[in-house]
């Protein structure tokens, strides 16, 4: 049937969630300046170097001096150098970066558990209902922004709105260390004059088609019906005009439980001593125990991991029946994995305590009596 002949349902606007789009600036780029002040002002390029490696590789992100050279991520680092020939190229430590997300969403698990990744540098928030109890999500992204900063010394660019697309598109909206919010009230007059590229989901392909239809902002969008989107750019032309009437029902969706969550540290000194070791496995199973309780997890296999001075590994494992109660009983499990398995004489250069079989804490053992 054609789209001609159909009669779309008129789509509501929901307004009742807080969400929150948080997008790191430059995240790599910003990584590696905070790393190295010197490269505070200078065109810091995350790739591969084309003068080393034959032209090969593509950037994974520039930061904004670079940006002003018409670097972005994506382009070949070939042509970055062509257009930035002061460009100072850093190969990417994802390493790195993925530990200081970890540390950016735990601020997030501060305020809420409901997180849905969309990257190591970027993710949504809804804040509806929070762990502070605090009616203003613009006070909570505020705050997330500041703790965010202070903690790491990293900047990020926040979007409140009343759902995802809105949120994503305020937090695009002024960068770097940008603020904005969109109301209820706003929304249609914001969405007016936005260019058709910022509407997410549309790329270049569609882009150009809309530019031969004229379709250049959002107010160019408006005047299109339901049936007539559909008819031109079929299930994403419904899509479109629910986005430019400011519509968007999808929900934040966190990711699945996940399957272990741990806590490992390299030392620059070997630690040559069982009280030593043992000191920084109690205060790693009380870490590890606490980031379990605050994302309402518990599990029952704990891992103990160690590297010695000439760099071999292990990791040794215990299954408990139960699931595990207290960090106490975390630190004893792991205690006595280490005076089992471990040998202190060899010097010890990594530790490194984990819980995996993790389920929601809703879930428990129900201990029977069987002696009915």
């Amino acid at each position: 049937m054609e789209y001609s002949l159909l009669k779309f349902k008129e789509p509501k606007r929901r307004t009742d969630r807080k969400i929150l789009h948080i997008d790191m600036d430059a995240f790599y780029a910003s990584v590696e300046i905070r790393e190295n002040e010197k490269l505070r002002h200078l065109p810091v390029i995350i790739g591969p170097d084309p003068r080393e490696n034959g032209g090969h590789g593509v950037v994974a992100t520039a930061s904004y001096v670079a940006r002003q050279y018409g670097v972005h991520s994506a382009m070949s680092a070939e042509e970055a150098l062509r257009k930035c020939p002061e460009g100072i190229f850093i190969r990417p430590n994802f390493e790195r970066y993925r530990q200081i997300s970890h540390q950016i969403h735990d601020i997030f698990k501060e305020y809420t558990s409901v997180i849905q990744p969309l990257a190591l540098d970027e993710a949504y928030l809804d804040v509806t209902h929070n762990r502070i109890n605090e009616k203003s999500a613009i006070k909570i992204g505020r705050q997330i922004q500041y703790e965010i900063y202070d903690k790491l010394q990293l900047t990020s660019s926040v979007g409140v709105s009343y759902n995802k697309f809105l949120a994503k598109v305020a937090s695009d909206y002024h960068k770097p260390a940008g603020f904005t919010v969109i109301t209820p009230d706003q929304a249609e007059i914001f969405l007016l004059d936005l260019p058709i590229e910022a509407f997410i989901g549309v790329g270049t392909k569609t882009k150009e088609k809309m530019v031969e239809l004229e379709i250049k902002t959002g107010r160019d969008l408006l005047a299109w019906t339901q049936v007539e989107l559909a008819a031109t750019f079929g299930k994403f032309g419904r899509t479109l005009y629910k986005r430019v009437r400011g519509i968007d029902d999808r929900p934040v969706v966190t990711h699945h439980v996940r399957k272990s969550l741990g806590k490992e540290k390299t030392y620059i000194h070997e630690m040559k001593t069982d009280k030593e070791i043992l000191g920084q496995l109690q205060k790693m199973s009380q870490d590890v125990y606490a980031s379990l309780k605050k994302d309402g997890l518990h599990g029952k296999t704990v891992v103990l991991k160690y590297r010695y001075r000439n760099f071999d590994t292990y990791t040794r494992r215990k299954t408990c029946f139960e699931y595990i109660a207290s960090d106490s009983e975390l630190f004893l499990h792991v205690m006595n994995l280490w005076r089992e398995f471990g040998d202190v004489t060899r010097g010890v250069r990594l530790l490194g305590v984990t819980i995996s079989t993790l389920d929601p804490i809703y879930y428990e053992n129900i201990p029977l009596d069987l002696h009915m």
